[in-house]
C-alpha cells in the first residue's frame, strides 16, 4: 500500500539570518554616494562621484588586514579625494596651501611628516600623505612617538597615492618613492632622503621624528611667510616637469 506524502512544511526553516541592508558594504558605500552627490551638486555628477566612492573602498580594501571600518574610512578617503579633484579642477578654491607627503608604505615618514606639519600649521597649510604601494597599518612606533608629543594618530590610515591629491598639491614631498608621483608644471617637488622606520627601535624612530620636524617647520615657515613663500614658487617655476 502506498504511503501518503507528507504535505509541505507551510513556513520553511529559513537556515540563514538575512543581514541589515545598512550592514551590507555595498548600501553603505551607495549611502555615501548620495551623500557626498548632494555635497559636490553642480561640481561632480552623480556617477563621478560614485565611482570615486566604489573605486576608493576598492583600494583601501586591497591592502586592510581588517575591513570592520573599511567603509567609514572610503567615505574619508573618497571626500577627500572628491575635494582634491575640485581643487585641481579650480571648481574649489583654496584657503591655505597644501602639501602632498608621499613614502612607499604611508605607514611611516610621510604619516610622521603630515602628522608634524599639521600640527605645527594649526590650520595655516593643509595636509595629505599617500604611498606608492601603501602598507595595513600605521607602524605602531610612529603611533607612539608622536603620542609622546602629543598628536594622535588613531584615526590615520595608509592610503594609496593617486593624481587627484598630486593635483591638488602646491608643495609635494617625496621620501624613497621613487619617480610614483605624476609630475605637474608649476608646482614645487621635495626629494627627502632620511632612513625608513620601519623595523628600527624607538630611539632610531624619534631620530627620524626630530629630523622631519626640524624640516617640516621650514616648509612652514616658507610656505607662510609671504617673502619665502614667493621664494619657493619661483624655484618651482623654474624647476623641470620631468625627472
Amino acid at each position: 500500500m502506498t504511503q501518503p506524502s507528507k504535505p509541505e512544511p507551510s513556513n520553511p526553516v529559513v537556515t540563514h539570518r538575512a543581514q541589515p541592508a545598512l550592514l551590507m558594504p555595498q548600501a553603505q558605500l551607495t549611502a555615501t554616494a548620495r551623500e557626498l552627490a548632494a555635497r559636490y551638486e553642480g561640481v561632480f555628477s552623480p556617477q563621478t562621484v560614485e565611482r570615486y566612492v566604489f573605486e576608493s573602498y576598492t583600494a583601501l580594501q586591497r591592502t586592510a588586514k581588517i575591513t570592520t571600518h573599511l567603509t567609514a574610512l572610503a567615505h574619508r578617503f573618497a571626500a577627500d579625494r572628491l575635494r582634491a579633484l575640485a581643487q585641481a579642477d579650480g571648481t574649489l578654491a583654496k584657503d591655505v596651501p597644501e602639501v602632498l607627503f608621499l613614502c612607499v608604505h604611508n605607514a611611516g615618514r610621510s604619516q610622521l611628516a603630515a602628522a608634524l606639519l599639521d600640527h605645527h600649521a594649526a590650520g595655516r597649510v593643509h595636509v595629505r600623505s599617500a604611498g606608492s604601494v601603501p602598507g595595513s597599518e600605521i607602524n605602531p612606533a610612529v603611533v607612539m612617538v608622536m603620542a609622546e608629543m602629543g598628536v594622535d594618530l588613531a584615526q590615520e590610515f595608509p592610503k594609496p597615492l593617486t593624481d587627484d591629491v598630486v593635483a591638488a598639491a602646491d608643495v609635494v614631498v617625496s621620501m624613497g618613492c621613487g619617480d610614483a608621483c605624476a609630475i605637474y608644471p608649476g608646482k614645487r617637488y621635495l626629494d627627502w632622503t632620511l632612513d625608513d622606520p620601519d623595523g628600527q627601535d624607538l630611539t632610531a624612530v624619534r631620530r627620524i621624528r626630530d629630523d622631519l620636524d626640524d624640516r617640516v617647520q621650514v616648509l612652514l615657515m616658507e610656505l607662510t611667510d609671504p617673502t619665502l613663500r614667493g621664494a619657493a614658487a619661483r624655484s618651482a617655476s623654474s624647476q623641470p616637469t620631468h625627472r
